[in-house]
């Protein structure tokens, strides 16, 4: 596998997801990140979805997804090359293992109720307010920094952190799956929280009228390949973006009975924009 292929079929997205990075300010085609080699207050890791490039405006340096990778571990060019083959065929196969397993140097000080109201806040301004008693307020430390955020419990009880101005995971990266008492025959698919979310304020009377599961990073799809097998019918709320299309192709392919859901929020991004926009 040649530097250029891998440069064109490899989205830098999915590379820094494999490492548990994630932006901490995001806008529709580019993101904010901390910087890869040093940590900072404030983010200056400016990564371009488009150009498949990132930019550290604190040293200056420029990335593509190869330097990315030989910066985080170290290497030299043909150990990155070797890394990086594995997610050209990252929809064609079964997801090899590549998200990090833990946040490093964290502890968690506190789970509560959502009260702080800078997160009721957050929570109001993405229109699921509603549904704060699905979240929690977790209060952490990460490294020598403290933080706060709406924290969403995985399976395997580590937290995805949001916050106006962060995304981060805290434990083991893994999927959401939240299944009712009663054993439903259908499962909604969501990337993230913020849309499983608002489907629940569009459900009637917020009654589950399926079981849900929530990716948490498309990353994250070959840990639900087989979760999936077990329903009848697969409703995808996945993202209007390169990942998310690619794999709504890849899950056609594999089941017998799924209905894309996101023509409902076609010329959005994903369904809490679209949610946002209408109310």
């Amino acid at each position: 596998m040649n530097c250029k292929t891998i440069k064109e079929k490899v989205s830098i997205r999915t590379v820094l997801e494999s490492f548990g990075k994630f932006p901490a300010k995001e806008h529709s085609k580019t993101a904010f990140y901390f910087a890869l080699d040093r940590e900072e207050e404030k983010p200056s890791l400016c990564v371009d979805f488009e150009k498949n490039i990132a930019f550290d405006f604190g040293t200056g340096k420029s990335y593509d997804v190869i330097s990315i990778v030989q910066q985080i571990k170290k290497c030299s060019v043909s150990d990155a090359l070797k890394y990086l083959s594995q997610f050209v065929d990252f929809y064609k196969a079964p997801v090899k293992k590549t998200i990090k397993e833990k946040s490093e140097n964290y502890r968690i000080i506190k789970i509560q109720e959502i009260r702080h109201p800078a997160l009721v806040d957050y929570l109001k301004s993405r229109k699921v307010l509603e549904q704060k008693d699905l979240v929690k307020e977790v209060h952490y430390q990460l490294g020598r920094k403290q933080g706060f955020g709406i924290g969403f419990q995985n399976n395997s009880k580590g937290f995805e952190i949001r916050n106006a101005y962060s995304k981060i995971c805290l434990g083991k990266k893994d999927i959401t799956l939240i299944q009712s008492e009663i054993k439903h025959k259908e499962i909604a698919l969501f990337e993230g929280f913020f849309d499983y979310l608002t489907f629940r304020n569009l459900e009637q009377d917020n009654t589950p009228s399926c079981d849900y599961l929530v990716l948490n990073s498309t990353a994250m799809f070959f840990k639900a390949e087989e979760i999936l097998r077990e329903y009848d019918k697969i409703l995808l709320f996945l993202d209007n973006d390169n990942n998310g299309v690619t794999l709504k192709t890849k899950i056609k392919n594999l089941y017998p009975n799924v209905e894309d859901c996101s023509l409902i929020f076609h010329d959005c991004k994903d369904l809490n924009e679209w949610w946002c926009r209408e109310n």
